[in-house]
């Protein structure tokens, strides 16, 4: 074990001892999302010494990001969340070794990124990619350690823990593109997912250290602006156990399809008569692009939209930066629609080509 002088204060602990730190610096953990929950999470797994931390997320940093992802500052605006994040927690401990996914996770990058990992931990907002999450530990039997926030309130809990209920038991699927809302359209106090970050980070240290009592089967809310928290317990629902364990063994399984398209393939499409080209960003975003096979229908009302269009029909999707039009394209797989692909990197990676 190395160094043991920065760890000596816990160390001490009868809990943890020498045995347990050694159980840390060989734990490997996948954090997926670096963003409100992401940050919190990476400094404590890093300051306490887990010693392999793999860091997901596609997203640049931004200045509305700083009230609450503490890991970046206004000079890292326009960068990659999970280079810089990977930077920031070496800082704070450069005896770990952290593995860098500058991409959004997706069925068609799960199995590849996962490979490795003993513990997953959500720290992402959006619902579809928590579903595909769950599927993917489900069916390699590792745990999932959860938390969402909204407003002045926020939830954790571990999943798929030992055998335990899952997020399909707490959340059943519903077979539609609504969603709760993301922070940049509900808002939310910048100190709450520093806190729910701390708290997925003690699951994460006491799932490696196997003491005290893990969140599995129960799920903890905490409201910050009353200082409340309540504790509701759940069980086991072996159906939607049985629907994440055979949709992720499916999915680790498979093939995989050349569904993401980079924009030279994008732009290759665009120019293709008889494909129909899908913008599901909202009507006020920005640039504009233009062609003649070119629609704007946002992400929420793709599902209605859908309804007019032939499923054999070849169609293309895009955003921002990839994920709402990756959660669209994975919605009208599940619909029966058979030739679907999405601009992986979202409308920014066109900079260069338009």
């Amino acid at each position: 074990m190395t160094n043991s002088k920065r760890y000596s204060r816990q160390i001490i602990l009868p809990e943890i001892g020498e045995a347990g730190q050694q159980k840390l610096q060989d734990a490997h953990v996948l954090v997926i999302g670096a963003g409100g929950l992401g940050c919190p999470v990476l400094q404590n797994l890093a300051s306490t010494g887990v010693g392999n931390i793999g860091i997901v997320d596609g997203d640049t940093v931004d200045e509305t990001n700083l009230h609450r992802q503490l890991l970046y500052t206004l000079e890292d605006c326009g960068n990659s969340k999970a280079e810089t994040a990977k930077k920031a927690i070496l800082k704070l401990n450069p005896e770990i070794t952290v593995t860098v996914f500058s991409e959004f996770f997706t069925p068609q990058n799960a199995t590849r990124i996962v490979e490795g990992y003993q513990i997953i931990v959500d720290c992402t907002d959006a619902i579809a990619v928590r579903y595909l999450i769950n599927d993917v530990s489900v069916a390699k039997k590792i745990p999932m350690v959860y938390a969402s926030i909204h407003k002045f309130e926020g939830q954790v809990s571990v999943f798929n823990y030992k055998n335990g209920p899952s997020y399909r038991c707490l959340f059943p699927e519903q077979e539609s593109l609504d969603a709760v809302p993301n922070c940049a359209e509900s808002g939310v106090l910048g100190i709450l997912p520093n806190t729910l970050g701390l708290f997925q980070a003690t699951e994460v240290l006491k799932i490696i250290l196997e003491i005290g009592t893990v969140l599995s089967g129960k799920l903890l809310i905490y409201d910050a602006l009353h200082f409340q928290t309540q504790i509701i317990d759940f069980v086991k629902n072996p159906k939607a156990i049985e629907k994440g364990f055979i949709n992720g063994t499916m999915l680790l399984n498979r093939k995989k399809a050349n569904e993401d398209l980079t924009p030279e393939s994008f732009l290759e499409k665009c120019s293709q008569l008889g494909i129909v080209i899908i913008d599901v960003r909202e009507l006020e975003e920005t640039p504009e692009f233009n062609g003649n096979n070119v629609i704007r229908i946002p992400l929420g009302g793709l599902e209605d939209y859908s309804k007019k269009l032939d499923k054999n029909q070849e169609i293309v999707l895009f955003c921002q930066t990839g994920q709402r039009s990756q959660i669209a394209m994975n919605y009208l797989q599940k619909s029966g629609f058979v030739g679907v692909f999405h601009l992986a990197k979202g409308i920014e990676s066109l900079k260069n080509q338009i």
